[in-house]
């Protein structure tokens, strides 16, 4: 009877393993699938991420967030890009000194 229970113990394991790693191969990303060149208005960005190609990912990105949610994806190397990158972490430093407790108006959270 001893086999019969180690053989249970196995199929067991091998099942559990199998689902964990379903479930992690299907995390979902949000990559942006083509980018904008158009430039954007630094006062209307509160946040943004950088997509990298071969992490998930087809193209290299900016991801910028708007006040209202909406994602844009612009070239990373567009020459207008780090002016509005330094603009949004400068607001995020004046927030974070400024409100403890708070959250600021129109910038996300880190």
């Amino acid at each position: 009877m001893a086999p019969w229970g180690d053989a249970k113990l196995f199929f067991c394991i091998l099942f559990i393993t199998c689902c964990c790693t379903v479930t992690l191969a299907q995390i979902p990303l949000d990559c942006c699938l083509s980018v904008k060149n158009k430039k954007v208005d630094k006062q209307i960005i509160v946040d943004y991420r950088q997509q990298l190609r071969g992490m998930g990912c087809s193209i290299d990105a900016t991801v910028m967030t708007t006040r209202r949610g909406k994602k844009l994806c612009v070239f990373p190397n567009a020459p207008w890009v780090p002016e509005v990158l330094k603009h949004v972490d400068h607001l995020k430093k004046i927030c974070k000194e400024n409100n403890k407790m708070k959250r600021c108006h129109g910038v996300k959270p880190e």
